[in-house]
């Protein structure tokens, strides 16, 4: 039962981080809205979400995840709520910051829960089946949304969304039990909050994996979450329903690749070696995508499935960021480390509704996302080309497995 209400809780997560792309024509129209507008509004979702992972990881490691989860997934409904009834752009962004941090704490309560109750390899199971039954939050936000838009329009589909996230606030409180207090000898020297932090910052093996953080979700999520309807609609003519198609096909892509890594990474044997390969195979697709996408509509969709299901390296990544981590840290640094994630997301969003706006402006739609999906296969490629040489594991002794 705990299980299926953070399943829940964090398939309205994926839902907000994803809805905008399919919902973008309608509310840029209502709200007079141009691209570098829209690309802020993604944006601010991931800067609100990402500022409030280290004050997340300190609540988790001191207060538990239920009230850690259950609290700020008011605030969601809040933001909701402002968004559906919004007349004007700053009404939009304030909605967004604060659907952004409702949903800060809910996959990071969900992996502190299965760190402390877990094995090692338990965990990786488990983080690989929240994360791939979370994205059903995507599936929803392509073509059932863009259905529910065109029936009710936007505002009313929203407007459901808040509903059924207060539902799930109430049974994240009633249903999810904390894990019992880490025990003094584990605890000992966790320094509070900034101590916490200076640790986790002086773990000098993870610096090379902080790259392939910051980008290799980045670059999935915003083209799954902002341009790939308006990829599809202003390169190959798709209509609404047909872009919600092109993002429902992309979200399966990704929820197939988030339940596939688990058994990759037994497969391979390693996950730094099973996280490079699937970051390679995506940058392939980005560059792909940029120098071939516009000759067929077909082949860019093939293209973006492909970088969907390879993409979705979060949980590998996470799972092989987190043998860094002592147990005291635990919530901390897996909070930390989705603040890399979402950070860089955010930031990504912001420069790219940019980079659309500009270009569109001078070169049209075509050579405009073209250049984009280039831009985002080289990031990748310089992120995957970093990683290498990361340590696959702590070189030092007892430096940390997660029970």
């Amino acid at each position: 039962m705990i299980f299926a209400v953070l399943v829940l809780a964090y398939v309205l997560s994926q839902f907000y981080r994803a809805f905008l792309a399919v919902v973008a024509g309608d509310l840029s129209a209502d709200l007079g809205l141009d691209a570098a507008m829209l690309g802020a509004l993604s944006a601010v979702w991931f800067a609100a979400f990402a500022l409030a992972q280290i004050p997340v990881g300190f609540a988790l490691d001191r207060l538990g995840p239920r009230r850690t989860i259950a609290l700020p997934l008011l605030l969601a409904v809040a933001g909701a709520v402002l968004l559906a009834t919004a007349s004007g752009y700053a009404q939009a962004l304030a909605a967004m910051a604060l659907i952004g941090l409702g949903c800060s704490s809910v996959l990071m309560g969900g992996l502190y829960l299965f760190a402390r109750a877990a094995d090692a390899h338990r965990f990786a199971a488990r983080a690989a089946a929240l994360l791939g039954l979370g994205n059903l939050g995507n599936l929803l936000s392509a073509t059932p949304l863009a259905l529910a838009t065109e029936a009710i329009g936007w505002r009313a589909s929203l407007g459901t969304i808040a509903g059924i996230t207060l539902l799930a606030a109430l049974l994240v409180a009633l249903v999810v039990r904390d894990p019992p207090p880490v025990a003094p000898d584990e605890a000992r020297g966790s320094g509070g909050f900034l101590g916490g932090l200076r640790r986790i910052l002086a773990i000098r093996g993870l610096w090379p994996v902080l790259p392939l953080v910051a980008v290799g979700y980045a670059v999935v999520i915003a083209e799954r979450s902002l341009w790939i309807a308006p990829f599809f609609r202003d390169v190959h003519g798709f209509s609404l329903a047909q872009t919600g198609n092109a993002a429902l096909l992309m979200a399966a892509a990704m929820a197939a690749g988030a339940f596939a890594y688990a058994p990759l990474e037994r497969l391979v044997g390693e996950a730094k070696r099973t996280a490079l390969l699937g970051s390679l195979v995506t940058a392939a697709s980005f560059l792909a995508l940029g120098a071939f996408g516009h000759t067929s509509a077909a082949l860019a969709l093939g293209l973006v499935a492909i970088a969907g299901f390879a993409g979705l390296t979060y949980g590998v990544l996470m799972e092989h960021a987190r043998l860094f981590f002592p147990p005291d840290l635990i919530g901390r640094g897996v909070t930390f480390l989705n603040l890399v994630f979402i950070g860089g997301a955010g930031i990504l969003q912001w420069l790219s509704g940019r980079v659309v706006r500009e270009g569109l402006a001078a070169a049209g739609p075509e050579p405009t996302f073209a250049a984009l999906h280039l831009g985002f296969g080289a990031l990748l490629l310089g992120a995957c080309l970093v990683y290498g040489i990361a340590p696959s594991r702590p070189k030092a002794p007892g430096a940390a497995t997660l029970r």
